[in-house]
């Protein structure tokens, strides 16, 4: 039988892999024994909950992650003919704002099959909260890091969702969440809609949507994400 190579979702936030994913996938874990992952430490603590423990050591993990060169990657594509192999990234979706996207372009270019696993994704489950355009959306992923280049994207951003009714999804480090917020808040009209969903799936959980001048107010009042994973998603008005 031909190597596979298997897109393993991770939890969202501590939750034990038996109550994030599926039966099946959990099955499949125990079975692989040549990892790409994004962290040797976390993902060893996953691992080891879902059906390994014990037997960490006889595992190879091979790291991805946005330190990872391209021509490293490569390398270890080279090596997906060789067995079934499996990747994930920290939380969610691996493959997907993640740098193990490049492992799986060469897989498909080397013919390997690949073979996505059903699990948590707070791209998808923080669109389906938002009450916000699901038929057209478009995920923009990280806005610039300066000040002046990430408000004249956002303004970008919001000019787009206006003219195709389309929901803008951007996600951000943690601890610049506050300062992305505040760059919304100053650059979107007052009408345009925002989604913040923090912390999906955990306790802690937030996830709301309304209007920039709602916002606007709601920071007023002391408002803060803090250092959380989170979501945001704009909806503009029609020009």
């Amino acid at each position: 039988m031909n190597s596979r190579l298997f897109l393993i979702p991770t939890p969202l936030g501590d939750h034990a892999p038996n109550n994030a994913l599926p039966a099946p996938t959990l099955a499949l874990i125990p079975t692989i024994r040549l990892w790409f992952v994004e962290e040797l430490r976390t993902a060893r603590r996953f691992l080891s909950a879902a059906g390994l423990k014990g037997h960490i050591d006889e595992l190879e993990l091979l790291e991805i992650n946005e330190h990872t060169s391209r021509e490293q990657i490569e390398a270890y594509a080279q090596r997906l003919g060789e067995q079934d192999a499996g990747l994930i990234s920290e939380a969610g979706l691996p493959a997907v704002a993640d740098p193990g996207a490049l492992l799986v372009a060469l897989a498909h270019e080397r013919g390997i099959e690949v073979v996505p696993q059903i699990g948590p994704s707070s791209l998808m489950m923080a669109l389906m909260a938002s009450g916000l355009n699901g038929q057209c959306f478009a995920f923009t992923g990280y806005l610039p890091v300066k000040a002046p280049a990430r408000r004249d994207a956002i303004v970008t951003l919001e000019r787009a969702s206006a003219r195709l009714q389309q929901s803008q999804l951007i996600i951000e480090t943690p601890y610049r969440n506050d300062t992305l917020l505040a760059d919304l808040l100053e650059a979107c009209r007052p009408d345009t809609r925002l989604c913040v969903a923090a912390d999906i799936t955990c306790p802690t959980e937030l996830i709301r949507t309304k209007c920039i001048a709602a916002w606007r107010q709601e920071v007023k009042k002391g408002f803060s994400i803090g250092k959380r994973p989170c979501v945001f998603i704009l909806l503009a008005g029609a020009s």
